[in-house]
């Protein structure tokens, strides 16, 4: 038998914003294709029109787009198999629905929803699963069934066990008990995703299924259908949930599941997401914590992806994303800051804005921290807060600070302003006063930024002048 081509997919409902969760499937299904000279293809499920929501497909593919996951076929690319939207594709469900149809596989559904429900509390009464295919109705004579489209259209299904293999979660089974009878087409036209998305696979050549492990209590049900159709299943391979930092539960919007586009506005780059991404739930077995896409490419493996879940950890990411952010050259971080600057730096002349970021890079956890060097082109406003939350500062009293804040601006008056001079200069101030650098530096940092952080004291007060230096520390409380 002929090798089939590797053509992975990524397969979203529009019904919402796409989170970590979904773009690191479509990330493994995107290396997985990339690292064999493959192709990945992006189809639209949006056969739930209940549940569309208005702008969600333009979104997931700008998601798509802003992390470099580009779909070589796709809605708005086009392709051999288009259309690769399921509501564009109905005839297409309704031709392979008349041959389960003319197979005896498929029939129409006669229930009413109120006829359904007592169904199920007559099982539930008896303390025995709600299974539809103890309720299939007769067959008519004659033939197979002529369904018109008004009624829900459901498989016929064949109870068996089954055994198969999932890349990730290895050998599963299940017994006859679990298999089904399940609606293919329902009564608005629109296919179900459990059976548009096997025809979909099968018409768009589709090599590897991966997707959430939602879905994996339905293979077996997925598996009968595709025996019906008599048709090879594809490689699966089944992605754990990602979980929430606290707890054992799934990670929700709730628990911090954030548009993937608002880590992008909010200053993380996508190489950092990408690399965070690829590593929830897999690593290559090195101690290598973060991957440039090349590496990725050529080090991922399904069979490295764990079974369990992996723990979602904001704070790693924020480390994972200031890693990314050193590794730029000053060039590189300007070109990416430009919507970053805080509001003061209008007009501020380049070669100085580059001093900033050449010194504040290395601070950096996102982009968006830079918006807080304002104090390198305004004053900023006295908050002593600051101060107070100071677990040592706040032990002194206003004598003590304010005799600190005059010695240390009578002699950094007097210092020559390059970084070597304030440090030699700083350091002789902590043999005038008897105070700890803990105690001494942060007075001054506060007193001439009014920032909870900042970069080096010395390389921060050479940057901002003398002048400005002085007239910071004059202004003492």
């Amino acid at each position: 038998m002929m090798e089939k081509h590797i053509r992975t997919r990524f397969a979203p409902s529009p019904t919402g914003f796409l989170h970590v969760g979904g773009i690191r499937t479509a990330l493994f299904a995107w290396l997985v294709a990339k690292q064999s000279d493959g192709k990945f293809i992006l189809r639209l499920e949006d056969t739930d029109k209940a549940r569309e929501v208005e702008g969600s497909a333009e979104h997931l593919i700008e998601s798509l787009k802003s992390l470099g996951i580009n779909y070589d076929e796709g809605p708005d690319v086009g392709g051999q198999f288009a259309p690769y939207k399921q509501s564009e594709r109905l005839d297409i469900y309704k031709k392979w629905a008349q041959k389960l149809i003319d197979s005896g596989r498929a029939y129409a559904d006669p229930y009413s929803r109120e006829e359904l429900q007592k169904f199920r509390e007559k099982a539930q009464a008896e303390k025995k699963p709600f299974l539809y295919r103890n309720h299939r109705p007769n067959p008519p004579a004659g033939g197979p069934p002529n369904w018109d489209g008004s009624q829900p259209l459901r498989f016929k299904s064949d109870p068996k066990p089954y055994q198969w293999h999932d890349e990730v979660m290895g050998d599963l089974s299940t017994g006859p008990e679990v298999i089904d009878d399940f609606v293919l087409i329902k009564s608005d036209g629109f296919p179900t995703y459990n059976f548009a998305h096997i025809v979909d696979d099968e018409q768009m050549q589709i090599s590897h299924v991966i997707r959430g492990q939602e879905f994996i209590s339905s293979q077996p049900n997925y598996l009968n259908l595709y025996e019906a159709l008599s048709l090879e299943a594809p490689i699966f391979a089944t992605m754990p949930h990602i979980m929430a930092t606290q707890g054992n539960k799934k990670l929700s919007k709730r628990d911090g599941a954030k548009d993937i586009l608002d880590y992008l506005h909010d200053g993380y780059l996508p190489e950092a997401l990408v690399s965070f991404i690829a590593t929830l739930g897999w690593n290559d077995g090195t101690e290598q914590e973060i991957f440039t896409v090349s590496e990725l490419i050529e080090k991922f493996s399904l069979a490295r992806v764990q079974k369990s879940g992996a723990h979602f950890d904001e704070k790693r990411l924020e480390w994972v994303n200031g890693q990314f952010i050193r590794q730029l050259s000053t060039h590189e971080l300007y070109e990416k800051v430009g919507n970053y600057w805080p509001d003061s730096a209008k007009g501020a002349d380049e070669d100085y804005k580059m001093q900033i970021l050449k010194l504040s890079q290395d601070r950096l956890k996102t982009l968006a921290d830079l918006r807080q060097f304002g104090y390198f082109f305004t004053d900023p406003e006295q908050n002593m807060e600051l101060i107070e939350g100071n677990k040592q500062l706040s032990k002194l009293s206003p004598e003590r600070r304010s005799e600190l804040i005059q010695q240390a601006k009578s002699a950094l008056e007097n210092s020559e302003f390059t970084p070597e001079a304030i440090q030699q200069t700083l350091n002789q101030l902590l043999e005038i006063t008897g105070e700890k650098p803990g105690i001494l530096f942060s007075l001054i940092r506060i007193h001439t930024t009014w920032a909870p952080f900042s970069p080096q004291l010395n390389e921060t007060l050479a940057l901002l002048g003398r002048d400005t230096t002085v007239s910071r520390l004059s202004k003492t409380s």
